[in-house]
């Protein structure tokens, strides 16, 4: 009984085969004539051969195969085989190839001959081509294998090439539709891989990479092989048990062939559903529930079986979201007890669990029917190429053995759907008619009545904070860096009017006195007017009123840091010329000095070859003894021990320099460390401070 049901299943499938291969060739080609062998004829590749191919072709038979591609395209021939005996200069058995169809075609090449080798592929001229065959009286011959391409396929293969014909450790190359032959075989599997003497094509159909309906790419990776191949059922080809070898090759693929939840448990019991299951008391009076929640692969215990065995059962499965959806694996009961098994099924997908699509390959209009199980324990594998996005799946049983049983594995991967583009349909504007021209309307058609004609544009709410945070800090750094130009401005344009020079801030009577210079001016009828003072007036003055009159007064001119008699100054001198003569000190002028130089209050610049600091300047004390208004020193000398430094004069004067005057470099401060100088006088030197001018006209109030 079992047998019987074999060759049945096997019957159906080859009629099967024969039906969407007589569907691909009508939307694709044709072939007419009683000398025709294996055909596939895709949209973009296919493979054909003589009747009988690889045994001998029969005597006195036509063939002729129409194929054609996409207008534009060209087509690429090769052949994997080509053996036609020559008995009459092919006369009687050839094979010729036309470009083009029926009467408008051309000859484009003839062959006969035994073991002829064409490595070289026809290209056609145009979209379509004719291949006929003729054979008449002949011993032998394998007859051809031929396989063609759109022209942009230029690494076509063969059905017939295998792996050990190739040394590359990798390489890609394109397998034309129609690999799985029935001359052909593989041994291996995908998680072992291939031995090197399968047909590389065959085994990308097995493995799923390629479709054998359209053909495809294969990405093929060269190892070391493994002593033993094993075999298994999968898209309708059976690879066989293999033994050694000395290398082995695998697919690589788009990684999307992972398991999605049933075995794992990811989807839950809740999530598969049935049309209806078996329940049944045992010997022992037992209850027992063969729900839809065991259809999971390689789970221990009985599998899903249906109530009743017919063609309205079904099982579905909820992914919970979209998943791209690329196989399915199949096992029947997995108990020897129970040899229940589905042998062929449909597969419907959809993406609501409302509308349902039910699978078909590309340029087939038929539904898909996937070869199942052959028995109840082995896994068989079917892939979907193209894959299938869809959140529900449903399997629907065609065939069976005694009763519907199933375990199911889902494979893919996830899927991440495009973004949608939103259309908004925008009201089109009519010209305005012409009040001069007269309007014709059709009176079966009344206009479409316009409201409002004028499209408000939108502003989407989610407007980046970037575009309003940009304009207001640009804005207000402009702002920032026009007040600090124009204060600059101003400012210089005060110390202009104000006179070139002036004293410095440190000189200035208090923090407010310095300020002022930052501050408006104060108008006219509260500010006082200054009062300017030479340098003549300044020596009448009593000290206080002449450290008073220097703080008080903004002076044009800069004034000396070290204080001392106010004298008359060279024309060089950046400090104001004098505008009188002091009374009574004729004698002490430093003019009287045979030297024409005249030398002023500040200490001169270094000699190239002198110390490292400036030599300071000495005042005359010995005709100016100190007064009773003489303050407390302020000088920054540095004086040895405990003795207090002496207080310098009021009216000191100006020694000339001369080097042959002992008496002047007596009175010259001798460098610390210098020979020849007492440590009494050695000291370290600083310029001395301002020490207001004494006065013997008036007498200094306590």
């Amino acid at each position: 009984m079992e047998t019987g049901g074999m060759v049945s299943r096997l019957l159906a499938w080859l009629l099967s085969g024969c039906v969407v291969s007589l569907l691909l060739l009508r939307g694709t080609g044709a072939q007419k004539g009683d000398g025709c062998g294996y055909t596939v004829i895709g949209p973009e590749s296919g493979t054909l051969t003589s009747m009988n191919y690889p045994k001998t072709y029969s005597n006195n038979t036509v063939c002729e195969w129409d194929i054609h591609v996409k207008p534009g395209e060209r087509i690429l021939i090769k052949f994997g085989d080509f053996d036609i005996e020559n008995s009459d200069s092919c006369h009687s058995s050839y094979l010729r190839i036309y470009d083009g169809v029926r009467e408008s075609r051309t000859e484009i090449a003839k062959y006969c001959g035994s073991a002829l080798q064409l490595e070289s592929p026809i290209k056609s001229r145009t979209n379509k081509v004719t291949v006929q065959f003729m054979s008449g009286t002949h011993i032998s011959g394998r007859g051809f294998l031929a396989s063609y391409s759109t022209t942009n396929k230029t690494d076509l293969i063969t059905c017939l090439e295998k792996a050990s014909h190739f040394s590359e450790p990798e390489y890609s190359k394109y397998c034309p539709a129609g690999c799985m032959t029935p001359f052909g075989e593989i041994s291996g599997t995908i998680p072992l891989g291939y031995r090197d003497s399968s047909s590389l094509c065959m085994a990308g159909v097995h493995a799923g990479v390629v479709s054998n309906i359209l053909g495809g790419q294969i990405n093929v990776v060269i190892s070391k092989g493994i002593d033993f191949y094993e075999g298994s059922l999968a898209n309708n080809i059976t690879s066989k048990v293999g033994s050694l070898s000395s290398t082995l090759f695998t697919f690589k693929t788009s990684g999307c062939y992972g398991t999605l939840g049933m075995e794992s448990g990811v989807i839950p019991d809740a999530q598969i559903n049935s049309s209806s299951f078996l329940e049944w008391t045992d010997n022992t009076g037992q209850t027992n529930a063969w729900k839809s929640a065991r259809a999971r692969l390689k789970k221990l215990g009985p599998p899903w079986v249906a109530s009743l065995s017919n063609e309205f059962q079904w099982l579905q499965i909820d992914l919970s979201k979209l998943k791209r959806i690329t196989g399915i694996i199949t096992t029947g009961s997995t108990m020897d007890k129970f040899n229940y098994y589905v042998s062929s099924y449909k597969i419907a997908y959809s993406e609501d669990g409302t509308k349902w699509t039910v699978y078909r390959q590309p340029h087939v209009d038929q539904d898909k029917i996937f070869q199942a199980n052959l028995d109840y324990n082995h896994e068989v594998r079917n892939n979907f190429i193209p894959p299938i996005v869809a959140r529900f799946v449903k399997i629907h049983p065609l065939q069976w053995h005694k009763k519907i049983a199933i375990k199911v594995e889902l494979l893919g991967c996830q899927f991440n759907a495009p973004p949608k583009l939103v259309m908004t349909e925008v009201p089109v504007l009519r010209p305005r008619a012409n009040n001069n021209s007269p309007v014709r309307i059709d009176k079966t058609t009344s206009p479409p009545e316009i409201k409002n004609t004028t499209v408000t544009p939108t502003i989407s709410k989610d407007l980046p904070l970037v575009t309003i945070l940009v304009p207001v800090l640009v804005m207000a750094l402009t702002s920032i860096i026009l007040i600090l130009v124009c204060a600059w401005h101003c400012r210089n344009r005060k110390k202009k009017a104000e006179g070139t020079y002036d004293l410095p801030y440190w000189d200035r009577a208090g923090w407010w006195k310095g300020m002022k210079q930052f501050l408006p001016a104060k108008s006219a009828e509260h500010e006082e007017t200054p009062v300017r003072y030479s340098s003549c007036e300044v020596s009448r003055v009593r000290p206080r009123e002449v450290a008073t009159m220097l703080q008080a007064e903004s002076a044009e001119y800069a004034q000396p840091l070290v204080g001392g008699a106010v004298g008359t100054l060279h024309q060089r001198s950046t400090f104001k010329p004098e505008e009188c003569k002091e009374p009574g000190y004729a004698d002490l002028d430093s003019y009287t000095n045979p030297d024409d130089a005249i030398y002023h209050a500040y200490a001169e610049p270094l000699p190239t070859n002198g110390p490292e600091y400036a030599t300071p300047i000495i005042m005359d004390m010995s005709g100016h003894p100190v007064g009773p208004m003489g303050l407390p020193s302020t000088s920054t000398f540095k004086v040895p021990g405990s003795q207090a430094p002496p207080l310098v004069g009021t009216y000191n004067k100006l020694l000339s320099r001369t080097d042959s005057s002992a008496s002047t470099q007596v009175l010259y401060d001798t460098p610390k460390g210098t020979q020849g100088v007492s440590a009494m006088e050695e000291m370290l030197y600083q310029v001395p401070q301002s020490v207001p001018q004494q006065t013997t006209s008036r007498d200094v109030p306590p």
